[in-house]
């Protein structure tokens, strides 16, 4: 069996990314692989539904962040995807006789270690096989605090869970990783790409547009939707931003961790005071989220509305804004 190092990690994919690295001997931890793999984002996309709900994502697409972490440093990363369970497990099987830990996108509702209160259809959870013993799977998953177990049935009806982002037994793993990352050149083109989707998209639904697009529907809720309906989708939007492996404020704290961390890496003390800012504002959008959770559990403070959620999350988009286009500016 593979002796594979456990770290408990805010998101599933950069915790995933970190744990891997690590293995390697790559000592990138999760907020870098997050930044580095461009993970930081925002779209609304109400023609989009997850369990019946307007999606509302703060992070890139699925997949994202191996891919870029992959191309902007280097890394020899293998994916594959399989139609047949069985050669799925097979091919499994064969990287873990090799020694080599492995990637996995899993259906999280059907990973019987998640507790109940946790579980629901999302299909693109990852986590790391590093061993098996009979029909028991080693897993390394980062969203808990210890190693466990799985069997081979659980695992493989994860692996090929039906509905969207279907995973169709993808596993993923590093062939290959140069002795030296040319991280800064990585962390100055993630920077830039970030900050222009923040703040320089024209489409209305993503990066900032986005947020003051969702906060004047938001603040109609109420009205359009009827109290039921509106409660459900202001539920929505706090699970995504608090609780879909965000490390809290839909990742702008792990991604002000980033900026702090390319202070050293770039020798750049501007780095510093930009990661203090978005600190500042995922603060704000914490902040959102506990009116939002009071307005949802029916304990309203004097000044809890809609129309007061939908005015933070246009503060923080101004915010957000500023904070972008003085990182664009600065990088040059």
């Amino acid at each position: 069996m593979v002796e594979f190092c456990h770290e408990q990690t805010a998101h599933c994919e950069s915790g995933v990314l970190a744990n891997l690295l690590k293995f390697h001997g790559l000592d990138i931890s999760e907020p870098m692989a997050f930044g580095l793999g461009q993970g930081l984002f925002f779209a609304y996309a109400p023609f989009i539904r997850l369990n019946k709900l307007p999606l509302i994502t703060y992070r890139a697409t699925p997949g994202r962040l191996l891919k870029q972490v992959a191309r902007g440093l280097g890394l020899d990363l293998r994916m594959r995807q399989f139609k047949d369970p069985h050669k799925a497990m097979l091919a499994l099987d064969e990287l873990l006789e090799r020694g080599i830990p492995v990637g996995l996108q899993t259906g999280i509702f059907w990973l019987p270690y998640i507790p109940r209160a946790y579980r629901f259809h999302f299909n693109a959870h990852n986590l790391v096989v590093y061993g098996r013993a009979g029909d028991e799977y080693k897993i390394s998953d980062p969203v808990m605090p210890f190693a466990t177990t799985i069997s081979q049935a659980d695992l493989q009806v994860a692996r090929f869970a039906q509905g969207a982002l279907a995973p169709k037994g993808k596993l993923y793993f590093f062939a290959k990783v140069p002795a030296t990352l040319p991280l800064a050149e990585a962390a100055c083109t993630s920077l830039r790409y970030v900050a222009k989707q923040m703040s320089g998209v024209p489409f209305f639904l993503i990066g900032t547009r986005g947020m003051r697009f969702l906060a004047g529907r938001l603040g109609k809720w109420p009205a359009r939707l009827g109290d039921r309906n509106a409660l459900l989708h202001l539920g929505q939007v706090i699970r995504m931003q608090e609780e879909i492996g965000t490390g809290g404020a839909g990742f702008r704290l792990l991604y002000a961790a980033f900026l702090q961390e390319c202070q050293g890496v770039l020798d750049d003390p501007c780095m510093g005071e930009f990661s203090a800012r978005l600190t500042e504002i995922g603060d704000k959008w914490r902040l959102f989220a506990a009116m939002a959770a009071r307005i949802c559990k029916e304990r309203r403070r004097d000044g809890d509305s809609f129309v007061s959620c939908a005015r933070l999350i246009c503060t923080c988009a101004d915010r957000e804004e500023q904070l972008f286009k003085d990182i664009l500016r600065h990088l040059g």
